[in-house]
């Protein structure tokens, strides 16, 4: 897609469970039509 997401390193514990350190990986493997919808649910209920 063409939104990215910076993952960079943390040297502390506590900011390992950021919301974008937690996402970042994945982030890139998400179809633009996942990533450009404006409700979540939607996305759930088509990936089911």
């Amino acid at each position: 897609n063409g939104l990215q997401l910076y993952q960079g390193r943390f040297r502390l514990d506590i900011r390992k469970n950021f919301f974008t350190k937690r996402v970042g990986k994945y982030w890139k493997r998400l179809p633009k039509e996942v990533v450009f919808k404006s409700h979540v649910d939607v996305v759930l209920r088509d990936m089911v």
